[in-house]
């Protein structure tokens, strides 16, 4: 039996996968979450093959889940399921250590077929989205500038984020400018959406 983990926040969605898993003789669902911290305790604890996990959740994200797996359960191979088909995400989760990435729209029986294949030892990436991260190229913005970004996105001053990131405001203020040039956005925040729209925040 493949033993599966699932990390999603919609209960109903996460009940949903459950049940057309375990409509596979060869799939077993050992475990659930509702978020990515909840998932790595229940991945500890199952040691399953596969943890199936959703990218946007409350708290820890699917794709630092995915790193925090890699780390923690190193047999546990990671599939990344979503909603958001975005280049930046395909390519921040393949870093992370995911080994497929799949959109929710497509067929339940693709999703047991795409298991099985990672358990063989294959990538499985969603064909049309690895075209659209081949076109979209690298993410441009460094690890500070997403960070930077990251913490404008609710609004938040100049001198918010330099006290919640420890910078000093001329610092944030060209951390900003850069991003701001780098995603050839007007001000901030359009810089935000075009990152997030991406998927490179």
């Amino acid at each position: 039996m493949i033993r599966v983990v699932l990390a999603e926040d919609q209960s109903m969605v996460r009940g949903a996968l459950a049940s057309l898993l375990g409509l596979e003789p060869d799939i077993e669902v050992v475990g659930e979450a509702a978020d990515g911290d909840e998932v790595i305790a229940v991945a500890e604890a199952t040691r399953p093959d596969i943890a199936l996990l959703d990218i946007e959740m409350p708290g820890r994200d699917g794709i630092s889940a995915a790193q925090e797996l890699r780390r923690r359960v190193p047999g546990c191979r990671v599939v990344i399921l979503t909603t958001f088909g975005r280049p930046g995400y395909l390519r921040r989760a393949m870093e992370a250590g995911a080994v497929a990435f799949l959109v929710k729209d497509s067929p339940a029986s693709e999703l047991a077929a795409a298991i099985r294949r990672v358990l063989r030892g294959e990538r499985v990436i969603d064909p049309g989205l690895a075209a659209a991260a081949l076109s979209a190229g690298p993410n441009p913005l460094s690890t500070r500038e997403r960070d930077v970004l990251s913490a404008a996105a609710d609004g938040s001053t100049i001198n918010d984020i330099s006290l919640r990131l420890h910078l000093s405001e001329g610092t944030v203020r060209n951390y900003l400018s850069a991003a701001i040039h780098k995603t050839d956005a007007r001000n901030r925040i359009e810089a935000v959406q075009k990152a997030q729209a991406q998927g490179w925040l």
